[in-house]
C-alpha cells in the first residue's frame, strides 16, 4: 500500500509574528526562517523533524481551541524524550500546563503554553496498556 501522507505542520496565526518567533527561538529552541517579504508573509520555525508556520492575524486576536470549543490543544508533537524536553522547557521558563503523565487515552504527554496562549502537547502513544 502506498503512503501518501509524509508529515504535517502546525500553522499558527499570531498578532505579532516577530514576538512569537522570539519566544519559540529563545524558550523552545526552534530555528527561524523568515518569509515575511513573500506574497503570503510567514515565518517558519524548525526543530528536529517538526515545523511551525506563523502567519499574521491582520489585527484579529488568535483564539486558542480551548476558548473556542471548551477543550483541545492547538498543536501536538510526537516525541519519545518527554522527560528531557519538559525539563528543558522548565529551565527556559516555558509555562507547563500539564506535567508529564499518562493520559486516559493512553498517551504519555505534557502540555506547554506558548506566548500566544496556545496549548501544545508533546507526547506519544504508550507502548504498554
Amino acid at each position: 500500500m502506498s503512503r501518501f501522507l509524509m508529515k504535517s505542520h502546525c500553522i499558527f496565526p499570531t498578532e505579532s509574528p516577530e514576538q512569537t518567533t522570539m519566544f519559540y527561538k529563545e524558550k523552545m529552541g526552534f530555528e527561524i526562517v523568515s518569509y515575511m517579504d513573500a506574497a503570503e508573509p510567514h515565518i517558519c520555525l524548525y526543530r528536529d523533524h517538526t515545523e511551525i508556520i506563523l502567519t499574521r492575524t491582520n489585527g484579529q486576536t488568535a483564539i486558542p481551541n480551548r476558548h473556542l470549543y471548551g477543550y483541545g490543544y492547538d498543536g501536538y508533537f510526537i516525541t519519545e524524550n518527554q522527560d528531557q524536553l519538559q525539563e528543558e522547557f522548565i529551565q527556559a521558563g516555558v509555562t507547563i500546563i500539564r506535567k508529564l503523565k499518562r493520559t486516559d487515552y493512553n498517551n504519555r504527554e505534557f502540555v506547554a503554553e506558548d506566548i500566544d496562549g496556545r496549548w501544545i502537547a508533546f507526547g506519544i502513544k504508550s507502548k504498554s496498556g
